[in-house]
């Protein structure tokens, strides 16, 4: 007998919508978030948005301070480098257990991502290429077996998309990202679990070296490195 799907609360809808507007860049690092325009935007009250808020400050998604209200996370580059050190070890474990248990599978998917990833970025559409970067990355926690590291990795994987959304404007970083996926995807055709694994560290590792652990906000420094730019 098949069970009833449960239907979303309203609180979940409203997470789940505004986690993608942070994760594709629509809210950006560092914004205010206003309850009472949200609400109005999504014809709900204020109740549901501040639950959601609360549950998104669970992910890193979301800081609330008193008195000043909600904003969208941001951070230095000493956190910058702790993600880098959180997501080595946990992809490279699991991509090696999802290569030994079901390389088939990891092969035909991620091969498919890359296709897709290729295409869009050809055609411009960055933010459909970041959804599609964060699908090849989970695809190997999808078939690694271990639960303990998919929910693990779940709960940041909103935090590290929507710096990964962040990163996507600096030059050449999406075709540099491309290659790297590209080169990921011939180790493992290869069958090369090390040379699988030395590339996928340095993928993760070109993150760590975009900041200094001396910018106390990156949102903050790109922006006004930004506006200098512009003003020569």
């Amino acid at each position: 007998m098949t069970g009833f799907e449960r239907p979303k609360l309203l609180t979940e809808t409203v997470r789940d919508h505004l986690r993608d507007l942070i994760v594709r860049g629509d809210l950006k690092l560092g914004e205010a978030i206003s309850e009472r325009q949200l609400a109005e935007r999504l014809s709900v009250s204020k109740t549901p948005v501040r639950e959601a808020l609360a549950q998104l400050r669970s992910e890193g998604l979301v800081q609330i301070f008193p008195q000043r209200g909600a904003f969208v996370f941001t951070l230095g580059g000493d956190e910058v480098a702790d993600i880098c050190d959180f997501r080595q070890p946990i992809e490279t474990a699991a991509v090696r257990l999802a290569i030994a248990r079901y390389p088939n599978d990891v092969l035909f998917e991620i091969s498919e991502v890359v296709d897709e990833m290729r295409q869009r970025l050809n055609e411009g559409n960055v933010k459909r290429y970041l959804d599609l970067d964060s699908r090849f990355h989970m695809t190997f926690f999808k078939y690694c077996g271990n639960s303990y590291f998919v929910e693990t990795y779940r709960r940041y994987s909103g935090k590290i998309a929507a710096l990964r959304t962040h990163l996507a404007v600096k030059p050449s970083h999406t075709q540099l990202s491309m290659q790297e996926h590209e080169a990921i995807l011939d180790a493992v055709r290869n069958g090369s679990m090390e040379e699988t694994v030395w590339i996928l560290k340095q993928h993760i590792d070109r993150t760590r070296t975009t900041y200094t652990a001396e910018i106390t906000d990156i949102a903050a420094a790109d922006s006004h490195s930004s506006g200098k730019a512009g003003s020569k």
